[in-house]
């Protein structure tokens, strides 16, 4: 096993925020030191300390000796080129296509149906002691078959969320099907999808995933 990075790494995130999670399994997965600082980007107007750091007041951001980078695509990116230990970018151009392509689902169609939707009204809203929408989650789940099955036909396929590799479409993916997973309308529609169901039945057991458990 690979020695861990010693160097002066933070992470400013906000511990529910699936984006923060993505880059943490990132980090845990290189086996990168780095200190955590948690702010909450929902305040109006947003933290000082994190406007200095991303004009948007958005998390997570990445800092590391000095050098800011926000956009968990990019912070992502740069994790993997700038530690050494294993390479979460594959280099057969297939599957680098696949790997982009599933974050860009994640991002693009995934995480306004499946976490903002369904998840935040049906489970982080009530947790919160708030009430929530039905109407927002019935649309959610009208959206998320589509998705899944775009994810569910990548899955089948096996360049990409085989549950036999690891890349950046992994970790990205991941924290948005566990906000799903958790509820029982997105349990049953992730559970028919027998390629996507077995690779969640990998990854959410990996060290790293468990280790980056929010608590709801």
């Amino acid at each position: 096993m690979a020695e861990p990075h010693h160097t002066e790494v933070t992470l400013t995130g906000y511990r529910y925020s699936v984006y923060t999670r993505i880059v943490r399994l990132a980090l845990i997965e290189k086996q990168v030191d780095h200190a955590y600082r948690e702010v909450d980007p929902f305040t109006d107007p947003p933290p000082a300390a994190l406007l200095a750091l991303h004009p948007f007041g958005r998390v997570p951001v990445l800092t590391h000796e000095g050098f800011v980078i926000y956009e968990t695509s990019a912070i992502l990116r740069y994790i993997d080129a700038a530690f050494s230990g294993f390479p979460l970018v594959p280099q057969d151009p297939r599957a680098l296509g696949r790997m982009e392509q599933v974050i860009a689902i994640a991002d693009s169609y995934a995480y306004w149906p499946l976490v903002r939707q369904v998840f935040a009204h049906r489970i982080f809203r009530p947790f919160l002691g708030s009430a929530p929408d039905e109407t927002e989650i019935a649309a959610g789940l009208a959206a998320a078959p589509t998705v899944l099955q775009a994810l569910e036909a990548i899955a089948a396929e096996g360049l990409q969320l085989s549950g036999k590799t690891l890349s950046l479409a992994d970790l990205h993916l991941a924290p948005m099907i566990g906000c799903l997973a958790l509820t029982p309308e997105g349990a049953a529609l992730l559970a028919a999808c027998p390629a996507l169901h077995r690779w969640w039945q990998v990854i959410h057991r990996r060290g790293s995933y468990t280790a980056t458990d929010p608590g709801f």
